[in-house]
């Protein structure tokens, strides 16, 4: 499985094309299994759910109105926030029938999501926390009581994308700017369930739960870390306007 490690934080919009168009090009076979890990812009990323919602425009100006960019991501239910102080974990992977193994890529994802967490000393657990934003079965919470990462997936008749976010600090941000959002989008949530990972593990940083993610895949699959091929490149630059929000 290639790694890529490449983004366009002042771009988020684009960040999220990039990994649509990884979908396609594995679903496509012109692209391999990829394994992709970036630190993103603070962004707001918005479910197709919510913009089916009267107060999505709303949302989506209190997002900007906070310093987020809001994007329509092709993963997922409802919006998460992020900060830079974030990571993203995607897997692309080539499948041959639609639906195929969907829980057990969730259970995978969790379950390496949860061990490397743990392994910088969080209480990591996966499990649904009663009032939690963007509520998920396979969320990666601190001892049952702090959301820590949310896992989606979007699956084609050829591929697979799995994705789940770490906020890693800057848990005050994540929270107002929920708050403000899910106002407008009339969901009910829990604010005190969303913080950071630094707010269970103080200090850590992006480089140990990047090296923590890497090292707990490569006891299941072998990785090559790659760069990001101008064909993906162009083709996410074609796909871009589905996910940028005006």
């Amino acid at each position: 499985m290639r790694l890529l490690e490449a983004s366009t934080p002042e771009d988020p919009s684009l960040d999220v094309a990039i990994s649509h168009a990884l979908l396609r090009r594995v679903a496509d076979r012109e692209a391999p299994a990829t394994m992709r890990l970036y630190r993103p812009g603070p962004t707001v990323a918005f479910g197709r759910l919510d913009a089916l919602r009267d107060g999505f425009a709303a949302a989506t100006r209190a997002a900007r109105a906070q310093g987020f960019a809001p994007v329509l991501r092709s993963v997922g239910g409802h919006a998460a926030a992020y900060t830079s102080a974030a990571i993203v974990y995607e897997e692309i992977t080539p499948q041959d029938r639609l639906a195929v193994e969907l829980r057990e890529r969730f259970e995978a994802m969790a379950a390496a999501l949860a061990a490397a967490l743990a392994s910088l000393g969080a209480d990591a657990r996966v499990g649904e926390i009663p009032g939690e934003y963007c509520p998920g079965e396979f969320s990666v919470n601190a001892g049952g009581t702090l959301k820590l990462a949310g896992i989606a997936q979007r699956v084609t008749s050829r591929a697979a994308l799995v994705s789940a976010v770490v906020v890693i600090a800057a848990g005050d941000r994540v929270r107002a700017v929920l708050r403000d959002v899910n106002a407008r989008l009339g969901l009910d949530w829990e604010p005190r369930t969303a913080g950071a990972l630094d707010d269970v593990v103080p200090g850590v940083d992006g480089g140990a739960v990047r090296d923590g993610l890497v090292a707990q895949r490569s006891r299941a699959v072998d990785l090559e870390r790659a760069e990001l091929d101008p064909e993906t490149v162009a083709l996410a630059r074609t796909l871009q306007a589905r996910h940028r929000l005006a």
